[in-house]
């Protein structure tokens, strides 16, 4: 069975904290960001109030290259409620450049073309003028 990822959802309004403010606002603009640990050089996500290295205030944001490798994905068939035009859809885990793991779902892909390894780039399903959701979709022509 093929599974054709959708572009478009209804998807809930995603918690805005003080700590995802910068997340959602580069989104909106269609810039990934990641909090950078300034005393160890490492990105983290998802967001915190304090870095996973050192326990302490010492993040700041700065633009993800928007680029990673295929770790997994599932296809899923029997989604929640409220998002049954959607089905059948791939979520996924990439590891993004920057060193971290990403959820996210996979765009403009059927799961038959899909390798782990597989490089991918971000892809920005705009839902309003306020809110994007960064999703992924392979990066053609690499390998």
């Amino acid at each position: 069975m093929t599974a054709t990822a959708k572009p478009s959802r209804p998807a809930p309004v995603p918690g805005f904290y003080i700590d995802t403010t910068a997340f959602w606002a580069g989104a909106r603009l269609g810039k990934l960001m990641l909090q950078y640990c300034t005393v160890t050089h490492r990105f983290q996500h998802y967001p915190r109030p304090v870095s996973v290295f050192t326990s302490k205030r010492t993040l700041e944001w700065r633009e993800a290259s928007g680029q990673g490798t295929l770790y997994s994905w599932t296809v899923t068939r029997s989604p929640w409620p409220g998002n049954e035009a959607r089905a059948p859809y791939i979520c996924a885990q990439v590891d993004l450049d920057e060193g971290v793991r990403f959820l996210c779902n996979l765009v403009d892909c059927r799961d038959e073309e899909l390798a782990i390894g597989m490089r991918m780039t971000v892809s920005w399903d705009r839902l309003s003028d306020e809110l994007s959701f960064p999703d992924f979709k392979p990066l053609r022509g690499s390998k």
